[in-house]
């Protein structure tokens, strides 16, 4: 099994040995592509998942600091707290890249930028960059994608 998310065009396909390839639309950074610590771009190359999180929560649950809030978003809940922005919702797959200088360690490592794969509300727009620098999807889009894949799935960011 393997993950690749391809920025230019804005999906995220899940190879599966043996079984149909899947493919989802997604967002990512608004700023475009980018390592550096604090830039807010998305990372390029490669990656694995090191960390699956908010498995059995319900669509649309709230995960702030990764861990779930006990709410489940919803336009009222937004309006409440207008400045929380890019919502993490749904599920979490933190991603930690294994390219050492350009995606691991120092200040370009993705993990301690907490790059992840994660759920966002329906409103947000799939298929244009508009993400602080992880890859968002749709809520059922992105429960899907956790059920399928496993802690050590190998991720490749592409430009193209």
């Amino acid at each position: 099994m393997h993950i690749n998310v391809r920025i230019a065009s804005q999906t995220l396909e899940l190879i599966q040995e043996g079984k149909e390839d899947i493919l989802y639309s997604v967002s990512t950074a608004s700023k475009g592509t980018g390592q550096q610590e604090g830039s807010w771009q998305t990372p390029l190359g490669k990656h694995v998942i090191r960390a699956k999180i908010g498995e059995g929560m319900p669509l649309h649950a709230v995960f702030v600091g990764r861990r779930f809030t006990g709410e489940v978003y919803s336009p009222d809940l937004q309006q409440q707290y207008p400045e929380r922005k890019d919502w993490i919702l749904s599920r979490i797959l933190w991603l930690s890249g294994l390219e050492s200088g350009f995606n691991r360690l120092g200040d370009v490592d993705t993990m301690r930028r907490y790059i992840y794969i994660h759920g966002s509300p329906d409103s947000a727009i799939m298929g244009e960059p508009g993400s602080r620098g992880c890859v968002r999807m749709q809520g059922g889009d992105m429960i899907d994608l956790f059920d399928r894949v496993l802690p050590g799935t190998t991720i490749d960011i592409l430009p193209e």
